[in-house]
């Protein structure tokens, strides 16, 4: 089963931040800079977990991951936005 999650992060370090970016977009699509939708298995998840937690400094940096439910379910329905809109991604195959 696929859930839908909604990654954030800030990590401090410039070269830690286009690392993680460049890491994200492996396993989402950005909705923000450091804001990213995945639909992801279990096991997917915690390869996501395992590689950001290489990257991040413990003592400077966080990451913030929200469970949405079940892909394809009311997820999309929580998840608003001001200003300018933007669509959700397509559900399509995840890369890692």
């Amino acid at each position: 089963m696929r859930k839908r999650y909604l990654v954030a992060y800030d990590v401090r370090n410039p070269e830690r931040l286009r690392t993680m970016r460049r890491v994200m977009l492996g396993f989402g699509e950005p909705l923000q800079y450091s804001v990213f939708v995945c639909e992801l298995s279990e096991k997917e998840k915690a390869l996501m977990i395992g590689a950001l937690t290489e990257i991040i400094h413990q003592a400077e940096d966080r990451v913030l991951i929200a469970d949405l439910g079940i892909a394809g379910g009311t997820g999309d329905l929580r998840i608003e936005f001001l200003g300018q809109m933007e669509e959700l991604p397509e559900r399509r195959p995840v890369v890692i």
